[in-house]
């Protein structure tokens, strides 16, 4: 497939709180762009404080999709993601525009860009099962310490408890006799079906990680307590893909009486400024990344003015 005959995608990322969602719109606009969110706990429907989601006054009338289009008792995967967002994608093809994806979850950035095939991923529930079973007697920690064994470049992308990736990584080793890691680095290395533009936004960690404990103070005082306490009415509990996101499972901990509301702030911010660091690792790692130092540009409308010359250099958009 040639440059001509690949659709045009462009990527806005960075780390949590770097401030993708105003300029997301801006370009949106400048360019001819919809917006495909792409974020693991904006696609549920009443996660709004925690998932920082953008309101629809923010949006500015720009069209937005997955976002709020799941119920927190569904459970959502890279698989879904990917599907779902080629559908988006097929929608604003149709539409004379260009996708532009916007979120934090570099994985599913990575899974759509790169076409990633997860329909012959090996399988075998029953070993899922007993791995499920071993973590609820003996903790993530548990389980995370045999990924590190098995595979420690896989265990070093992610947390300890995000229970869900490990035991998938476990279970493909298992199968295949291969590490996670090596069949990942493969998938990455397949050409793009796209003609894409991938921007990376990042700034001053001291300052990143100020705009972070700012951002949890204001959704603290925005009522994330009252929010998590009526997702737990509706029937959400720990476990569930939409409680192990950020924000929400710390809460989860204090209304259960685990931590004090200050201790899980404290937490909250902790893992918050982790995470961040966590997606710059990732991002780090990416192939055809263009970093955007907000530090280097004097406000947005410069930004706005390095990322439409990129893509007119690439010809994803056309020179006036």
């Amino acid at each position: 497939m040639t440059v001509k005959e690949k659709k045009p995608l462009v990527i806005l990322t960075g780390p949590t709180a770097v401030g993708k969602t105003a300029l997301s719109v801006r370009l949106a606009r400048k360019i001819g762009g919809e917006i495909i969110s792409a974020d693991s706990m904006q696609v549920y429907r009443g996660m709004d404080i925690g998932s920082a989601k953008v309101s629809r006054e923010e949006m500015e009338g720009i069209p937005h999709y997955l976002i709020d289009v799941l119920d927190p008792r569904e459970p959502f995967h890279v698989a879904g993601f990917q599907e779902m967002a080629r559908e988006a994608m097929e929608k604003i093809y149709a539409a004379g525009h260009i996708p532009v994806i916007v979120g934090g979850t570099g994985f599913y950035i990575q899974a759509l860009v790169y076409d990633i095939d997860f329909t012959e991923t090996a399988e075998d529930r029953g070993y899922r099962a007993e791995l499920e079973r071993t973590a609820e007697e003996k903790g993530n920690g548990w389980l995370y310490r045999q990924l590190e064994e098995a595979d420690p470049e896989y265990a070093a992308q992610n947390h300890p408890n995000n229970r869900k990736r490990i035991i998938r990584a476990l279970e493909y080793i298992h199968l295949t006799g291969e590490k996670f890691s090596l069949h990942n680095e493969e998938e990455r290395g397949k050409e793009s079906p796209y003609q894409f533009a991938y921007f990376v936004l990042t700034m001053d960690r001291d300052r990143l990680y100020q705009r972070i404990n700012i951002r949890i103070d204001q959704m603290m005082e925005a009522g994330l307590v009252d929010e998590v306490r009526r997702l737990m009415e509706m029937g959400c509990r720990r476990g569930m893909t939409s409680m192990q996101g950020l924000g929400y499972k710390e809460i989860l901990d204090c209304l259960a009486g685990e931590t004090t509301l200050d201790e899980a702030v404290e937490i909250l911010k902790r893992d918050t400024r982790h995470y961040a660091k966590r997606q710059l690792t990732w991002f780090r790692r990416e192939r055809d990344v263009i970093w955007v130092d907000k530090d280097q540009f004097s406000g947005d409308e410069a930004i706005l003015e390095f990322i439409t010359e990129q893509l007119k250099w690439k010809g994803i958009i056309k020179h006036e």
